[in-house]
């Protein structure tokens, strides 16, 4: 019996990418960050106010990814972010043209960028490689294209929801494309440093007390004391 192979879309990948979106954010800022469960077909992609960040990606395929932040959402995520850091909130910015605003949002881009470009490595095996992300504050809309041709692009726009319900925009562009799937294969796991840390601290602690309570190690410490004792009775003390 012949089985239909696997293809995943243009249209896969940017789920991935949206859910790389939500996942980062969610866990750096401890708040919910969700996505439509709806995507829009666009014919160009363009930096919108009041803060956008781009990067160019390209490799085993090439693209374009735009997140428009409007004022209250980008403020909203970069006061949660600081606080996770342990920022007093007296210490904050207020106000989306802050440039230290627009740092944390290029970093937690940076982010997600990552995680997206990792999971694509692995579970497409495929590589591609990210431009550093650039942070813009503007109040007019800009046209925004890469400067190599995208094969038979494919646009599409994406809402997001912070959870204070603030919007912001997620833009991708990309080369329409197919990955199809020859043969099993076993993806590679997640590797959490935190997770292993955090493993390895609780096997030295389990083995510390393993080591107090062992019946040899309470034996050996009974037969050390008793042989102190003897010595001391032989001395006269």
């Amino acid at each position: 019996m012949t089985t239909t192979p696997l293809v995943i879309t243009s249209d896969d990948i940017l789920l991935k990418l949206c859910n790389s979106v939500s996942h980062v954010l969610s866990s750096t800022t401890a708040s919910q960050v969700t996505h439509a469960a709806m995507v829009q077909s666009i014919t160009r992609t363009c930096l919108k106010p009041d803060l956008s960040c781009f990067s160019i990606f390209d490799g085993g395929f090439s693209g374009l990814v735009v997140i428009n932040f409007s004022a209250p959402a980008a403020i909203e995520i970069y006061r949660s972010y600081m606080k996770q850091m342990g920022m007093p909130e007296s210490e904050l910015a207020f106000s989306h043209t802050s440039d230290e605003v627009g740092d944390v949002l290029s970093e937690l881009m940076n982010q997600i960028l990552g995680d997206f470009i990792s999971k694509v490595n692995k579970q497409l095996q495929t590589s591609i490689n990210q431009s550093q992300p650039k942070m813009l504050t503007i109040n007019k809309e800009l046209t925004i294209s890469i400067d190599t041709n995208l094969d038979e692009a494919v646009a599409r726009r994406v809402s997001f929801r912070t959870q204070n319900n603030h919007i912001f925009y997620l833009e991708f562009a990309m080369d329409k494309t197919e990955f199809i799937k020859l043969k099993d294969f076993d993806a590679e796991e997640e590797f959490n440093p935190d997770d292993l840390l955090a493993e390895h601290g609780q096997n030295h602690k389990g083995n510390k007390f393993k080591a107090k309570t062992s019946p040899l190690a309470q034996v050996m410490d009974k037969t050390s004391a008793d042989e102190a004792d003897d010595l001391l009775n032989e001395l006269g003390l």
